[in-house]
């Protein structure tokens, strides 16, 4: 079922502009916190500025940054078969009118999302403190060569999510009141669901809670693995030469192939490294950041064990 929010986080990264929702959904994140990808799961192992790997008085951060609202409020595969008034009655209040919605989903995934007043918290001198980061935290602190870094995250006064486990999923929600015309009233502090029928997920958040944000990956620096595979193609063409030698039978050695399996292989330049070259000097030399994209996000919808 796991698969069934590919649809709404990819969505999510590509309207707004690069966020990207917490895995699980509504987890709190701060600026400054480190995660793995395990099994399609964000694992924080800590933070920069709690654990003091930076001086919190190095660091600038810029907050309230106001975000565009017609950015965060989207949906995917959705249609609205109903959308009118109508009156009720109890024994209480008497005649009463509502608002009401039937929102149809077309198939697994789709979704609807909406949220209110988007704001977001950044670093604001991030170019100051990314080498300082990538020598503590793959040398000096820790021993990482994959780490993601969030550098901002973003928060909205109230959000409404609901996902689609199937093509006939159905959800009607209405709402009281004397004053609307026809309105949204998905996402409404007072509607309430009247059915649903299908539905995955269905949740309403009406606190503000940094849920969502953007990161930095460590990556490799790649510009030295051509010197790296020419020494790989030679030390093996000496090797078929010493092999013949030693083994006293005949090798047949195909060079173009193997020459052509170096270069297209996914060799990482760490481990090609003799055991001394990689330390707090040289870091900067095989380490890099760059943002998470929607590469990353598919690494949270890795189906392990299948």
């Amino acid at each position: 079922m796991n698969s069934l929010y590919k649809k709404f986080y990819s969505n999510f990264y590509s309207r707004t502009n690069g966020y990207i929702p917490s895995k699980p959904l509504n987890k709190t994140l701060f600026p400054g916190d480190f995660f793995h990808i395990i099994n399609g799961e964000m694992i924080v192992l800590g933070n920069i500025f709690s654990g003091n790997i930076i001086d919190p008085k190095n660091v600038a951060f810029e907050h309230h940054i106001k975000l565009h609202p017609n950015s965060w409020q989207f949906n995917n595969g959705v249609t609205k078969p109903y959308s009118g008034r109508g009156t009720g009655n109890n024994a209480i209040d008497g005649v009463f009118e509502f608002s009401k919605q039937i929102l149809a989903f077309e198939t697994s995934g789709s979704f609807f999302f909406t949220s209110n007043n988007p704001e977001a918290v950044k670093i604001k001198n991030w170019s100051e403190i990314q080498d300082e980061l990538i020598i503590k935290l793959t040398q000096t602190h820790f021993s990482f060569r994959e780490l993601y870094l969030i550098t901002e995250t973003a928060s909205t006064s109230d959000w409404t999510l609901a996902i689609s486990s199937s093509s006939h999923g159905e959800l009607e929600v209405a709402i009281e009141s004397d004053n609307f015309g026809l309105v949204d009233v998905f996402g409404h502090a007072n509607s309430k669901t009247i059915q649903s029928k299908d539905i995955e997920y269905y949740n309403r958040e009406s606190e503000r809670k940094p849920s969502f944000f953007k990161a930095k990956k460590l990556v490799e620096q790649n510009e030295a693995l051509p010197v790296f595979i020419d020494k790989l193609i030679y030390q093996r063409a000496q090797l078929n030469i010493w092999g013949k030698n030693f083994y006293k039978y005949n090798l047949n050695y195909n060079q173009d192939h193997e020459v052509a399996q170096l270069n297209n292989a996914q060799l990482s330049v760490l481990d090609l490294l003799p055991g001394n070259q990689l330390n707090p000097n040289t870091a900067l030399l095989y380490f890099k950041w760059a943002d998470a994209t929607l590469d990353d996000i598919e690494k949270l919808f890795v189906n392990y064990g299948s």
